[in-house]
């Protein structure tokens, strides 16, 4: 069964798993493991190339010459648009912090206020994934093992999925759109109490 939030598909998974990330835990490993980069749309790869002399600094030496030679993206096997990447799998706007913890250099800068673009939008809603058709959008839950820690985090403070990702899910489809999720979600809980 699924929600159906005006012109979106939402997975109940939104409303039934509990999610919270733990950075002392996992350490950034969603930026890190993989086959591909991050899905970027047009328009955030354009965003990238512009704040890249902003985020330039932060970047691994050899992440900044990878982009400075094959740009901020490639399309992947399947033809998305991604974001580059180091070694088959490092994203190369990861910057590393004290513990060795993975963040990403974009959102480093847009934190300390050097930019206004925050991260693309996939890395933004991860563990969401976002599926466009021509009539509505599918919002699913991507599990994925290095997310455990996560997810036991989320039950531990009683965080659900949708509530971890309010911020996110509110700069993607809206304040109404998050609303109106937010209150089917409270309602499906009530209504299945032992979720």
């Amino acid at each position: 069964m699924m929600l159906q939030i005006q012109n979106t598909v939402v997975s109940l998974d939104l409303a039934e798993e509990y999610f919270c990330c733990d950075l002392d835990q996992c350490k950034g490993e969603c930026c890190i493991e993989g086959d591909a980069g991050a899905p970027v749309t047009e328009a955030e790869a354009e965003e990238i190339s512009r704040v890249l002399p902003e985020i330039q600094a932060d970047m691994l030496p050899r992440a900044l010459e990878e982009v400075q030679t094959n740009g901020v993206c490639y399309r992947d096997v399947e033809g998305d648009l991604v974001t580059t990447i180091l070694d088959g799998r490092n994203c190369a706007f990861s910057c590393y912090a004290p513990g060795g913890i993975c963040l990403c250099a974009i959102e480093k800068a847009y934190r300390e206020g050097r930019i206004s673009f925050r991260k693309p939008a996939s890395c933004a809603l991860y563990p969401l994934r976002l599926t466009e058709y021509p009539s509505f959008t599918a919002v699913n839950y991507h599990r994925w093992k290095i997310c455990r820690t996560a997810v036991e985090n989320g039950r531990k403070k009683g965080i659900r999925l949708y509530q971890f990702l309010e911020g996110p899910l509110t700069e993607r489809f809206g304040r109404e759109w998050y609303d109106e999720l937010r209150q089917a979600c409270e309602l499906w809980l009530a209504e299945h109490p032992n979720r």
